[in-house]
């Protein structure tokens, strides 16, 4: 939560640029181009203040981006900052203008007749309390407005990700319900916080008139007429009628200010949030070859995403040797992306992730996940160049990248399309799901990395690509440790060995042949393929694990 700090310090800036731009104005009645900027500039200095302390932290907060709907980040990052940018400062100017405007109407009706002090504290108060009144329900309802708004933002993104299967299916309809049911609750919650202002403006209405009614009617009770000069009682007059106005506004601006800086306060909420320590380091500098094996020890390694949750993975203990090609499967939950989660310690570890003999929780998160390539199974890409994508730290020369799409059949396809200036549109869209996983594919080769993971990365490509995956894997990678989440059974069963995951611990770890002889968790996951795949699945890794001993690996 932010800190009353936070909020003073941005209330200070915008106020301070304010008030001195309003107190020259009045001294001078022009203001110098210098001069003439200090509010937007303060509003600038304090929006980019919020922006980067806001922006940084959601960045490098793993466990925050996988635990939050997008939507109610984007509402953080869209509306909230929206009004930060073009609410607020205007809101705090006028309301510190029209506050020192209401005090000099007020000045100029006590300087007729300094009984009129009476009545001015008595209305100041009474304003003040209608205003706390107000501001109890006006955030309480912006807050449930902004809530009410975030599923919304959700669902949108949501539908616009999956506009294809939502055709395909026929589902427009039951997305429109969904939507209206989303909108509509946002909408009374809009509403409501509409017609709350409507009443703070009624009731500020209410007040002045009564103000106004007390000036008029004090001339007529408080004796001696001979004492007020006609000019003085109409300057009373006209001012207090005039302020019925200006104190509504002023009012209602300065609620507004106040109703506002709840989206400083939503967004300092994520600028609070603890962000990964990615460069510190408790142990000496690995060897710039490192790992030169990729030898994969785990010792005790428990992993959860929070500290309130419960771990993911329990006591995992395992090694895993050089250029050994590793399957891991189980079923959903067993804990099998969390094994890459822990590797790139994206999360809270317990225990010890050692890698060429060197503790991984003594390195620099940027120096550990720069020594680790992974093929994900949704494949990221950048909006830009396909040069940009493939280095996009430019480290590599351009030979370097064609031979790498070489490697994965890609060379043609960007020959015919720009070359290494290719456009790639926003996440890709402009390539299929097989044509991005290969590009990660071809990143990988570039890289050189002595491990690498495959997260699913063939789940959702047809056989022919993953035919092509699985070449060049064996091909490029065959002097390296493979790690391979499989989808597809038929994909692992050549492996060295297979890991079979079961509720956050390491159920089965032998070759694929092996751990269909033991009839264990494997071997069901291979029958629950259907009795002719099951027979292919187990010659595949018969024929494999005879090769091995053949060959004298085992």
């Amino acid at each position: 939560m932010p800190t009353d700090y936070h909020v003073t310090k941005i209330f200070a800036n915008f106020a301070s640029g304010s008030s001195s731009s309003f107190c020259f104005l009045a001294a001078k009645g022009s203001v110098r181009e210098g001069r003439a900027i200090s509010f937007p500039l303060k509003a600038s200095l304090c929006r980019a203040w919020i922006i980067c302390c806001f922006f940084i932290r959601v960045l490098h907060v793993y466990n925050f981006l996988i635990s939050f709907p997008a939507g109610r980040i984007l509402n953080r990052f869209s509306k909230d900052l929206g009004s930060i940018d073009e609410l607020l400062p205007k809101a705090l100017l006028d309301a510190t203008q029209f506050i020192l405007a209401f005090f000099g109407y007020i000045v100029v009706s006590v300087s007729v007749d300094w009984i009129f002090i009476i009545p001015v504290i008595v209305l100041l108060v009474i304003f003040w309390m209608a205003r706390v009144v107000y501001l109890m329900s006006a955030k309480n309802i912006k807050r449930l407005e902004g809530m009410t708004r975030s599923p919304v933002f959700t669902h949108l993104n949501a539908t616009i990700q999956g506009l294809s299967t939502i055709r395909a299916f026929n589902a427009e309809d039951l997305v429109k319900v969904e939507f209206d049911n989303h909108q509509n609750l946002h909408s009374a919650a809009w509403y409501m916080g509409v017609m709350t202002s409507m009443s703070f403006g009624t009731a500020l209405d209410l007040l002045s008139l009564s103000f106004s009614i007390v000036v008029i009617f004090s001339f007529l009770l408080l004796q001696q007429s001979d004492d007020f000069l006609g000019g003085d009682v109409g300057l009373a007059i006209t001012q207090s009628m005039a302020m019925t106005g200006m104190v509504q506004f002023g009012m209602r601006q300065s609620a507004e200010v106040a109703s506002q800086l709840l989206s400083v306060e939503r967004v300092l909420e994520y600028a609070d949030l603890p962000t990964e320590d990615k460069d510190a380091a408790s142990g000496p500098a690995p060897k710039p070859d490192w790992p030169a094996e990729g030898r994969v020890e785990l010792k005790n390694v428990w992993m959860r995403y929070a500290p309130e949750d419960p771990p993911v993975l329990k006591g995992l203990t395992l090694t895993i040797n050089p250029t050994e090609k590793v399957g891991i499967v189980g079923r959903t939950g067993a804990g099998k992306s969390s094994l890459i989660a822990a590797l790139f310690r994206l999360a809270y570890l317990e225990g010890r992730v050692v890698l060429d003999d060197v503790d991984t929780g003594s390195l620099p998160l940027q120096q550990l996940r720069s020594r680790i390539s992974i093929i994900p199974q949704d494949p990221v890409l950048f909006s830009g160049d396909l040069r940009r994508n493939l280095d996009p730290f430019g480290e590599y020369k351009d030979h370097q990248l064609w031979a790498a799409l070489g490697d994965v059949e890609l060379r043609d396809t960007a020959s015919d399309s720009g070359g290494l200036e290719m456009r790639v549109a926003d996440a890709g869209a402009n390539f299929s799901v097989g044509q991005r996983q290969l590009i990660c594919l071809a990143r990988a080769i570039l890289r050189g990395n002595k491990l690498l993971m495959l997260d699913e990365a063939t789940a959702n490509v047809d056989p022919q690509t993953d035919a092509l995956i699985q070449s060049t894997i064996r091909t490029k990678f065959a002097r390296c440790t493979v790690l391979t989440v499989a989808h597809r059974l038929n994909t692992i069963m050549d492996s060295d060995r297979v890991l079979v995951m079961d509720a956050g611990r390491a159920a089965e770890f032998d070759h694929p042949y092996m751990l269909i002889q033991k009839r264990g968790i494997f071997y069901s996951l291979v029958q629950e393929t259907g009795h002719q795949m099951a027979d292919t699945l187990a010659k595949i890794a018969r024929e494999n694990y005879e090769n091995k001993i053949t060959s004298g690996q085992y």
